[in-house]
């Protein structure tokens, strides 16, 4: 199973290599300028395949960039940062209140998660990369990887799908 990683990993630094552009702050969502958009919503499949590539990268807990390791808001930060050049808070909670709610059976891949891990909403988080499972970075495991939405952890402890597409 994971003779397809590096494989992957190679897509990702192709893709970031020649998606990258200038950070920039968010775009506002038209509808509603408290929320912030992806600045082309057809960015969302590269969100996924770069997501992807951070599989089995460290876990810390404040971490930015794959080199020190990532946490959960970190991860999400860097990669909407590495693919969209759009800067978003290194708060799980901050990120949920800039970003559009949308209902669970709305969810698309590039699509943001959040759970309630420490008895508080919205303090887990993770990039939904479809067929029920998303990319994380946990704690307990040390390492960035991926889940299923439906295991009796992460069910129990949903609290909500946000969006940065249109």
């Amino acid at each position: 199973m994971r003779a397809w990683r590096p494989a992957l990993l190679l897509a990702a630094l192709i893709l970031a290599a020649c998606s990258s552009s200038p950070s920039r702050t968010p775009q506002p969502d038209q509808k509603n300028p408290a929320f912030v958009r992806l600045p082309d919503a057809s960015l969302a499949n590269d969100v996924v395949v770069f997501a992807l590539g951070l599989v089995d990268t460290g876990y810390r807990f404040g971490g930015r960039n794959p080199e020190a390791g990532l946490d959960c808001s970190g991860m999400v930060s860097y990669v909407m940062e590495q693919v969209a050049g759009v800067k978003l808070p290194h708060n799980a909670a901050q990120i949920a209140a800039r970003a559009r709610p949308i209902e669970r059976n709305q969810i698309r891949p590039g699509d943001l998660v959040f759970f309630n891990t420490m008895k508080r909403p919205f303090s887990h988080m993770g990039i939904y990369i479809g067929e029920g499972r998303f990319v994380h970075a946990p704690s307990t495991s040390g390492a960035v990887r991926i889940e299923r939405l439906d295991t009796a952890y992460f069910a129990q402890r949903f609290e909500g799908a946000r969006t940065l597409l249109d």
